[in-house]
């Protein structure tokens, strides 16, 4: 089937690469120019007790429910003065006059609390009724609008809470891109085979994050899904493509038509590609079992990129190679010069501007219209390929073989440096990020640091404190509970109880100010000693149940929540790759190594995220704080680093499990499966490395966190993992590496990843292996190997 859908993108390939053209203009109008974004994360636990408080509330004070925000000013004269006071209620009421917006003004009785003593601060409580992203967005516009029109001397203005941030669109992409183009270059050696897979990629891209954003509209997802999608998508939609050209030039080198060698390719390289492709989104969905809606957005998102990506690569792919054919293979010192130059643009345009981006790249398109006259004929000369080298005199294989006469130093040093790194995960400290994790250019985070010195660092994180009112309850009993409140350590303020009416009251709320801050581990303390030691005594002989909420109570039974999970979802995936291994290599230890080594890489990747995010250890560098881990990034980044190293798995060991099926010898069958992968999977692995480490350039905490984690397991996935480890346990082990037991071998079913090669002919077809066995490129692959 692949091979008639190659085929038939190379014979029609005018009207694949139309149609994949057509499809990314609607979508992308569809989704920015119809639909429009709705980006949201309901918080909404199944069962907590910060969601009984807020129940609770929503039952007795149903006009105090929605979106929460602020409107902070300083004063240098002073927030009384009689001409602040005037312009700024002035504001206020106009405020209050937007539709689903209620204002407590710092002036009114209700708000006497909101004017600090500490300092010339105030600030106007918003009670927004919840709306979806662009409705609240744009209402934050207004809001500012009406702000700016106020210009009083001294007086500074921001605007507090979530509604007010700034959603930026990733940036860092055309790093990453850059990167890829340099590094395909490098590796094949050709501008046409390096303009292929970041063509695809390119044509991905834009599809999947549109997709990602119509989604938006009827799956609630978090405002940096996109840049999630981006992340992924970019990553392994150059990969894929790199893994299919591959094996096109393979076929070439070994005398078929572009045509067979492009069916060839997709047949095989895109077997293996589908299966990691699967493999990824299995793992991504298997994310829906953890019960939140934004996690569930999110696996979505980063789902449809990839599942865009795999699409493309089997026929947008065969497309454009089918415009390429057998000029893949040659490069020109015009095309290269041309490239070098747009390159170049690229970079300084992503530093400087988009400006010099354009003026640069109309430079480099003059370069090559002119070059292609007569007069400019020696640049269009081919540039001479490179020599290739026999097999025992590469790289990758010599460096096998002294893996291989040095097993046990090997393994110990690459087992050691892993768990090492992995240590810092054993104090991971689990917890959302708030504004206060902004850019400071940002309002909201100007915001956050005005009331933190006005009011206290832990005014941003205030704890609220519920609960019904059996009859019989009398004032002095609710005063205690103040009492008692103001009395705890960590507590810097707490009101007396609020009722819901004067008379017969059924409801009662405090308000609890810590004295750290929202993101600190103290408070987090103070949290669990409320609920587990204070209000226990507090409320014994009252018959009142006090249950405690606010966005720290929140997201510390989020926190919990989702710690409670992980193991099981840990492993389910981890069963799955064992599975899905065992299967394709008809082996139990080989799968049993790749789950530990899996373990041990996303450990490391994990202790190395918390070092630098909660340690604090080369923050500066990047310009984050220290502060707890968000919940869902462990197992968002298991299920996707997991499914990336499946790839390279199966790439590696298919190719090993050839050569011990062929020739029975497990030591050189070793050296030869990494000598005839190890180019491609170091240039796909250095590929990611790039795409994701780009995205530490973002301004959000969270894609910072993303982009350092999914790097660094790549990295060491890629390098300590397969290029140490790997080698080292197989050399150990033996023949043992592939034994299976025979009832086992009966009941498991037979999947051939990489496909036949039969499409190459009797003349360059592989020698003879046993029936059943996976099955790759043969010695053949040792051509492209060498040309890449």
């Amino acid at each position: 089937m692949l091979e008639r859908i190659a085929r038939t993108c190379v014979r029609r390939r005018g009207r694949v690469v139309l149609a994949w053209i057509g499809v990314l203009v609607a979508v992308n109008v569809i989704a920015n120019g119809v639909l429009g974004a709705d980006y949201r994360a309901n918080m909404s636990l199944p069962d907590s007790e910060s969601r009984e408080v807020q129940r609770l509330l929503e039952t007795a004070s149903p006009n105090r429910t929605g979106v929460t925000a602020q409107v902070v000013f300083e004063a240098d004269q002073g927030v009384n003065d009689p001409t602040v006071r005037a312009r700024m209620e002035e504001l206020f009421r106009s405020v209050g006059l937007l539709d689903n917006v209620d204002v407590t003004s710092p002036y009114s009785p209700e708000g006497s609390g909101q004017v600090s003593d500490r300092a010339p601060i105030a600030f106007a409580e918003l009670q927004v009724k919840d709306g979806d992203w662009n409705e609240l967005t744009a209402l934050g516009d207004k809001i500012e609008r009406l702000g700016n029109a106020v210009d009083v001397p001294g007086v500074r203005i921001e605007y507090g809470g979530e509604m007010f941030g700034n959603f930026e669109m990733p940036e860092s992409e055309a790093l990453g891109l850059l990167a890829a183009v340099i590094i395909l270059i490098v590796a094949f050696g050709s501008v046409l085979a390096m303009g292929l897979p970041i063509g695809t990629a390119l044509f991905g891209l834009g599809t999947g994050v549109a997709l990602t954003v119509a989604i938006s509209n009827v799956q609630a997802m978090p405002d940096f899904a996109p840049q999630m999608t981006a992340m992924i998508g970019l990553g392994v939609g150059i990969d894929y493509a790199l893994f299919i050209v591959t094996r096109f030039r393979e076929g070439l080198h070994a005398g078929l038509e572009p045509e067979d060698a492009t069916a060839a390719a997709v047949d095989t390289s895109g077997r293996a590609v589908l299966f990691a492709g699967m493999t990824v989104i299995v793992s991504l969905m298997g994310l829906y079992v953890i019960g939140l809606d934004f996690v569930r957005g999110l696996a979505t998102g980063a789902a449809l990129g990839v599942l865009v990506m795999m699409v493309g690569a089997i026929t947008l792919l065969p497309a454009l190679i089918g415009f390429a054919q057998r000029r893949i293979e040659v490069t020109t010192f015009r095309g290269a010069i041309g490239i070098f130059v747009l390159t170049v643009g690229l970079l300084l345009g992503v530093l400087l501007g988009q400006a010099l981006t354009v003026l640069v790249g109309l430079v480099a398109l003059a370069f090559v219209v002119v070059g292609s006259f007569t007069f400019a004929k020696p640049l269009a000369r081919a540039i001479p390929p490179r020599r290739a080298k026999p097999r025992d005199e590469q790289l990758w294989y010599r460096w096998s073989r002294v893996i291989q006469h040095r097993p046990w130093p090997a393994f110990v040093a690459g087992f050691v440096a892993l768990v090492l790194l992995a240590l810092p995960v054993l104090s991971i400290r689990l917890g959302f990020g708030d504004t206060g994790n902004l850019k400071e250019d940002q309002s909201p985070r100007r915001a956050y640091d005005l009331l933190a010195e006005g009011f206290g660092p832990g005014f941003n994180g205030p704890l609220l404190l519920a609960t019904r009112l059996p009859s019989g309850v009398s004032q002095a009993q609710l005063g205690r509970v103040t009492s008692v409140l103001q009395r705890t350590p960590g507590v810097a303020f707490a009101s007396p109880a609020v009722t819901n009416r004067r008379n017969a009251p059924t409801a009662a709320l405090w308000r609890a100010i810590p004295t750290t801050s929202p993101q600190d581990a103290a408070t987090t303390s103070l949290l669990s000693r409320l609920r587990n030691e204070v209000l226990p005594a507090a409320e014994r002989g009252t018959g009142m149940d006090i249950a405690v909420t606010g966005n720290v109570a929140v997201q510390q039974d989020f926190s919990t929540y989702l710690a409670g999970r992980l193991p099981w979802f840990f492993a389910a995936v981890l069963t799955l790759s064992f599975l899905l291994l065992m299967v394709v290599f008809r082996s139990v230890l080989v799968p049993l190594k790749a789950v530990v080594m899996n373990l041990l890489s996303i450990g490391a990747a994990y202790g190395i995220v918390v070092a630098v995010f909660q340690w604090g250890w080369g923050a500066s560098l990047l310009r984050v704080g220290g502060a707890p881990i968000e919940p869902f990034m462990p197992m968002m980044l298991f299920a996707i680093v997991f499914g990336l190293s499946m790839d390279y798995e199966v790439f590696l060991l298919s190719r090993v499990k050839e050569d011990w099926d062929r020739t029975g010898d497990s030591h050189t069958s070793v050296a030869n499966g990494l000598a005839a992968t190890a180019r491609v999977i170091t240039a796909a692995a250095a590929i990611m490395v790039f795409v994701f480490g780009s995205f530490l350039l973002e301004s959000n905490r969270v894609i910072k966190l993303f982009g350092a984690g999914l790097a660094t397991a790549v990295l060491l996935d890629a390098t300590v993992v397969r290029m140490l480890l790997v080698p080292a346990t197989m050399e150990l082990l033996g023949d043992r590496n592939w034994w299976l037991p025979r009832w086992l071998d009966r009941l498991l079913p037979r999947v051939d990843v990489e496909g036949s090669m039969a499409h190459l002919g009797p003349a360059v077809a592989p020698d003879a292996v046993p029936a059943g066995s996976v099955r790759t490129a043969g010695d053949r692959r040792d051509l492209v190997d060498e040309s890449v």
